[in-house]
């Protein structure tokens, strides 16, 4: 089945190009289907390539996926024209009185701020308060995951001595979860962040699982004892050439930037990227979308329960 997206999305095209079925609103109009309601408020700077990234992972599945995208109303986006986001996105009080089956909370480029320096910190605090009672189950993505343990169970964030930016090895800590479902021992993810959130803190916290770490990266995975809430530090979302462009991008700027770790072939920035997450990041949304949302989730989303009270 096809994701249901705006015609005149950039990524509409895009998906399409790369046989994606994706279908537009007026083909679904009259399909008589109860489809999965997704939401994903994107605070990443480059709204299109981010909103194109995931709809690419959401789309890989027989099931029927409606999206909302969001964005915070007390943020103005800089690289992002107004009128991209006045044609697809909503705020965020246009859909407060919603219910979804799924939430998507994806990174963003202020990890080194203070949470509450963040001017759209307010609104996303609501946010997080709503996802407990309109959400069946929510991906945290990067500095949305270490916001999201912040303000859920007060686990803190590290700065770290030098960017964590690379193609990193992990494995499972915790083989019954069932997002991981067919994984292998071993799979990569990209990761690129300037803080983290350490084991020992979140092993304080009854309520959390750590669920798949990187010997050099650390935690990469943590969800919820019932599986209804993950928080994700690594990046699947993330194309072949996005940690490239990050890398020549602070060059240009003439910050501190590494090569980034067992990506370029040779360490070299001439070659082409090793692309090895792929395969898992599609596994991970498939898992995500059928096992922890269409198996579980109510069909009839106003008897959703809240957070916490559904297995």
């Amino acid at each position: 089945m096809p994701i249901k997206i705006p015609n005149d999305l950039p990524a509409f095209q895009t998906l399409e190009n790369e046989n994606i079925f994706v279908i537009p609103d007026d083909r679904a109009a009259h399909q008589d289907i109860r489809a999965l309601k997704i939401a994903i408020v994107n605070l990443m700077p480059d709204k299109i390539a981010t909103e194109t990234q995931l709809l690419r992972l959401l789309s890989n599945t027989p099931l029927h996926v409606d999206i909302d995208l969001i964005q915070m109303s007390s943020h103005m986006s800089k690289n992002t024209s107004l009128e991209h986001m006045l044609a697809f996105y909503k705020n965020f009080d246009e859909v407060s009185d919603n219910r979804y089956d799924g939430l998507i909370i994806t990174g963003a480029p202020v990890e080194q701020m203070e949470y509450e320096d963040v001017d759209y910190w307010d609104e996303l605090c609501r946010v997080f308060e709503w996802s407990k009672t309109n959400v069946f189950s929510t991906i945290h993505i990067c500095w949305g995951a270490q916001a999201g343990l912040y303000y859920h169970y007060g686990v803190p964030k590290y700065p770290l001595k030098e960017k964590m930016f690379g193609n990193f090895k992990h494995h499972i800590d915790y083989p019954e979860s069932i997002i991981l479902k067919g994984f292998g021992d071993v799979f990569h993810c990209p990761h690129s962040r300037h803080t983290e959130v350490r084991r020992a803190d979140i092993e304080k916290v009854d309520d959390l699982i750590v669920v798949a770490v990187s010997n050099e990266a650390g935690v990469h995975l943590v969800s919820d004892k019932t599986q209804r809430q993950f928080f994700l530090f690594g990046h699947w979302e993330y194309d072949r050439e996005t940690l490239a462009k990050e890398y020549f991008r602070d060059k240009e700027k003439g910050l501190p930037i590494q090569i980034p770790y067992s990506y370029f072939p040779d360490d070299d920035p001439e070659n082409k990227p090793i692309f090895n997450w792929s395969c898992s990041a599609n596994l991970l949304y498939s898992n995500w979308l059928n096992y922890c949302i269409y198996q579980k989730t109510p069909y009839d989303l106003n008897e959703l329960e809240p957070l916490g009270t559904a297995q």
